[in-house]
């Protein structure tokens, strides 16, 4: 038989054709890079288990937001670490809670970047749950109104996005219609609509303070074998009014990122989260792994699978790189 006349390798035969044929391209335009904010002055105290980020006060928090602008990301997330936690997570949604005193200093400083903040009471809360405790459950309801001043507080502060990453039910309604009543009704919703309770956020819990102090997250979180309930999720909360929704963390959930991709027409965004940070940087450090060719090949996964928006400890300088 003659040889076939198809020959694919015709088109990887150099690195200008292989970039000129390429079907998925990394963009700095797609990272959002998430920041540990603090309380206190000239705080740069680096996390552990995630070497390479910090928990940052407000001054130098600002400082590291220009360097990451510099480089290309035009957008940042923001997890609190208050200085007081008590039973209802109120620094959360105080005026002057640390993620709302780091809002207004970024928008002041750097007015273009795109500020995201996570809207969950976690962070905030003494027993470190995600809500209202009532005996030893999360009570659903009432943890909505707080979610919704949470995001009132935020949008007040020059919040361009509030990211509820709580998992209650109803609570994009409920923050949709708190912001429209208090006149944001142009502050759009990134939801953590198909947020699975994961072994992957071990780090995170480490840098946020917000272990949970009795019983874990799985009564909220989703569950890591459902695949058709993260489409139920995802479609409440396109339902209630979400603008952009995330599936959270990205690598161990591929196919959801795909899946949701083929279901709905929204933009669609995916956290790497701690956990998937931590492993790549811990395998680099005993020399296991190339880590630049790591980090582009998982980045690369994650918008193969269907993600326009990709949260990344890697984004400051991954987007040096793309640049």
């Amino acid at each position: 038989m003659p040889f076939p006349i198809h020959r694919p390798r015709r088109l990887r035969r150099t690195e200008a054709i292989r970039n000129l044929v390429r079907e998925t391209r990394l963009s700095p335009h797609s990272l959002v890079y998430p920041l540990f904010v603090c309380p206190g002055a000239n705080v740069r105290d680096e996390i552990k288990s995630m070497p390479g980020n910090f928990r940052w006060s407000v001054d130098r928090l600002v400082e590291e937001c220009r360097a990451a602008s510099d480089a290309g990301v035009p957008a940042v997330i923001l997890f609190g670490i208050p200085e007081k936690k008590d039973e209802v997570g109120s620094d959360a949604y105080d005026p002057e809670g640390i993620v709302q005193r780091a809002v207004r200093a970024l928008k002041k400083a750097l007015p273009n970047l795109i500020v995201l903040c996570d809207l969950c009471l976690c962070e905030y809360t003494s027993h470190g749950h995600c809500g209202v405790v009532k005996g030893t459950e999360i009570d659903n309801d009432a943890t909505l109104d707080l979610l919704a001043k949470t995001a009132v507080a935020q949008a007040e502060a020059g919040a361009d996005f509030v990211a509820p990453s709580d998992m209650m039910d109803g609570r994009v309604a409920r923050i949709r219609a708190a912001l429209d009543a208090r006149g944001f009704s142009h502050i759009p919703i990134l939801a953590y609509s198909a947020k699975y309770a994961s072994g992957f956020y071990g780090p995170f819990r480490e840098a946020a303070d917000s272990a949970p102090q009795f019983g874990d997250r799985r009564s909220h979180q989703m569950d890591p074998a459902n695949q058709r309930e993260a489409l139920r999720e995802i479609a409440l909360d396109v339902e209630e009014g979400a603008d952009i929704i995330m599936i959270k963390p990205a690598l161990p959930y591929l196919d959801v990122i795909a899946l949701a991709r083929r279901e709905f027409d929204v933009p669609i965004a995916a956290y790497q989260v701690s956990g998937e940070f931590s492993l790549i940087e811990a395998a680099a450090r005993l020399g296991w792994i190339d880590r630049e060719r790591i980090i582009l090949e998982s980045l690369t996964a994650i918008r193969r699978a269907g993600a326009d928006i990709i949260l990344t400890y890697f984004a400051k300088e991954f987007a040096r790189k793309l640049a």
